[in-house]
């Protein structure tokens, strides 16, 4: 199934530090404490993708990687700021180091490329990976002032400068980016690089930084590969991941093995950030100053746990692929209930906060106190319910809906198309999910489409979508007021849909909610700048329906061994999708 997208974007490098300029221009009025910590963890992220960017534009331009002046000079202010905020985080928020200006300003005069490719750090955006865990890993690293630390692209760019400060490396880290087969990955090095490997002190540490493993975990075997070829031995391999898993069912016996026998350093974020030694460095203290001191224990409610807090009976809960909701937390506080939620780290969580705002003020969101250091603060709507589209008015509904709708296409288009999938890709998305789920026959009906999708892209007006139009992502407050939830990140999420017209988001109203797709159009199309397109609309629906048959089917068979019950609600939602789709390819 074709579910999940990766949309590096292109920048210009000038416009980059002039960001990070302003970054750190704005830290630098910062105290200590959790708001300064904040602020160098968006730095290191940033500074680490610039970085990420210059490397692979001097990859592709010489076909391989390699070591040298141009290579330090893009990891020396990723670096600095690990280093710094390595000081703020083991001092519990206490010391505030001097930023790097001087590595700013030698990349600032340094000749760059007209353009870079930067790529999202996954695990910093959607899954409240933070490189504080990999610091703190990096304190297991024997003789770690003479570690060699390798960090693989694109996120190990930055993790790699963490553990290096983390281990009080004395060498500089070097990043590499695997190629070839994904379940196959290679190292292409530059003349020189693997002899200097292989002439590394007898004894030397070597750590190996990613997150992951994943199917396969090549990327962590094709290192490994290497440095075994260069005489290092398999007890001086040590690992970074993300996880303590082992490497998925695509890993070759080889890079199992090795990965059995080699250490692996990991530190979970319960242990960071849940039950920390440091009582500062624990996530109910960052949001001290916006809820007040906790009552009790924070409750986990993410996983699908939130269902517990709205529906009063487990066979009402609607389906969740609990193994990618975003990290939730319900704080209880003198001042009331509050729910803490991961947005993202760096500039995502920025992002995530401006739109949170944007909706609590005008009445479509609820209340947003901050942001801590990826986590949106929110009061929690004790007393709202989900919405049961069967149990209120349906013109009010309509109205509602419509209204919210167009307030999204006023407030959060996107200049300049946005990041998203072409129609281009939806049609093969639609394509491949409907012969991968219903058979060749009912793929070929999409053929209908082909022709049109040059027409189709120029009907478009990109704005964030929503994304989530499910009934269980509104709420109804006691005076019968609609709020939206989970409405400000779906647009550049994990997948391949991205942004998109207004008219996804009412093709979701209209499969999700019940709603007439051509009643709700126009209501968008009569408070809205513009009319919606007729043929979006058309084109839109089995695309959505088959990205939605694709999504919970992946999740099915992801929970299938691991979470029977949480599985059979996706097969069931699937299935709902499959039916769905084939009416709709039926009808033309």
């Amino acid at each position: 199934m074709l579910v999940y997208g990766d949309r590096p974007r292109s920048r210009v490098p000038g416009e980059v530090l002039a960001d990070l300029r302003r970054q750190m221009a704005e830290a630098e009025a910062l105290p200590a404490g959790i708001l300064w910590h904040t602020a160098l963890a968006r730095l290191l992220i940033d500074a680490g993708m610039l970085a990420q960017g210059l490397l692979d534009a001097g990859y592709e331009r010489m076909g391989h990687d390699k070591q040298g002046p141009e290579q330090e000079r893009a990891l020396a202010l990723p670096l600095a700021v690990a280093r710094a905020l390595w000081e703020s985080h083991r001092s519990g928020y206490r010391v505030r180091s001097a930023l790097p200006w001087d590595a700013l300003e030698a990349l600032e005069r340094a000749s760059l490329p007209d353009a870079v490719s930067l790529k999202t750090p996954e695990g910093y955006a959607y899954y409240a990976l933070y490189p504080e865990a990999y610091m703190e890993a990096a304190r297991d690293l024997p003789n770690g002032r003479a570690a060699r630390v390798i960090g693989i692209r694109s996120i190990g760019t930055s993790l790699a400068c963490a553990v290096a400060a983390g281990a009080g490396a004395v060498h500089a880290p070097m990043t590499v980016r695997p190629g070839g087969h994904p379940f196959q990955r290679e190292l292409r090095l530059g003349p020189g690089v693997e002899a200097a490997l292989r002439c590394s002190e007898r004894g030397t540490p070597f750590a190996i930084v990613d997150e992951g493993p994943g199917l396969s975990g090549s990327s962590f075997g094709a290192v490994g590969d290497t440095l075994e070829r260069a005489g290092v031995l398999v007890e001086h391999l040590h690992f970074f991941p993300s996880h303590r898993g082992e490497p998925g069912p695509m890993a070759s016996e080889a890079h199992r093995v090795r990965w059995r026998r080699a250490h692996k350093h990991t530190v979970d974020f319960e242990h960071l950030f849940l039950a920390p030694s440091e009582p500062r460095h624990a996530l109910a203290s960052w949001v001290e100053d916006l809820c007040g001191a906790p009552l009790a224990p924070l409750e986990d409610v993410g996983g699908g746990g939130w269902r517990r807090e709205h529906f009063s009976q487990e066979e009402d809960w609607p389906a969740a692929h609990v193994q990618q909701e975003r990290r939730k937390y319900l704080l209880r506080t003198g001042r009331g209930l509050f729910l803490l939620k991961f947005a993202g780290l760096g500039s995502r969580g920025a992002h995530a906060l401006e739109r949170s705002r944007t909706l609590a003020e005008a009445g479509w969101g609820p209340g947003v106190l901050g942001l801590r250091h990826g986590f949106l603060v929110h009061r929690w709507e004790a007393e709202s319910t989900p919405l049961d589209p069967t149990a209120v008015d349906r013109r009010e509904l309509l109205d509602r809906t419509g209204a919210y709708l167009a307030f999204r296409v006023r407030y959060f288009a996107r200049s300049g198309g946005g990041h998203g999938a072409s129609p281009e890709q939806l049609f093969e998305m639609g394509r491949h999910n409907t012969r991968e789920a219903l058979g060749e026959e009912w793929a070929r009906s999409w053929s209908r489409w082909e022709e049109q999708l040059v027409r189709l892209s120029a009907e478009l007006n990109v704005v964030e979508t929503d994304g989530r139009m499910h009934p269980w992502e509104w709420l109804v407050r006691p005076d019968g007021a609609l709020l939206k939830t989970d409405a400000v990140d779906h647009h550049d999420a994990h997948d391949l849909i991205g942004c998109q017209d207004v008219a996804w988001d009412i093709v979701g109203a209209s499969v999700e909610l019940g709603l007439e797709q051509g009643e709700l159009a126009e209501q968008v199309s009569r408070r809205g700048p513009r009319a919606v397109s007729g043929v979006l609309l058309r084109f839109y629906r089995p695309c959505y329906l088959a990205f939605q048959l694709g999504h919970h089917q992946l999740a099915f068979h992801s929970l299938a061994s691991q979470v029977p019950s949480e599985a059979e609600r996706l097969r069931a939602a699937a299935q709902r999708y499959a039916r769905a789709l084939e009416r709709e390819l039926a009808a033309g």
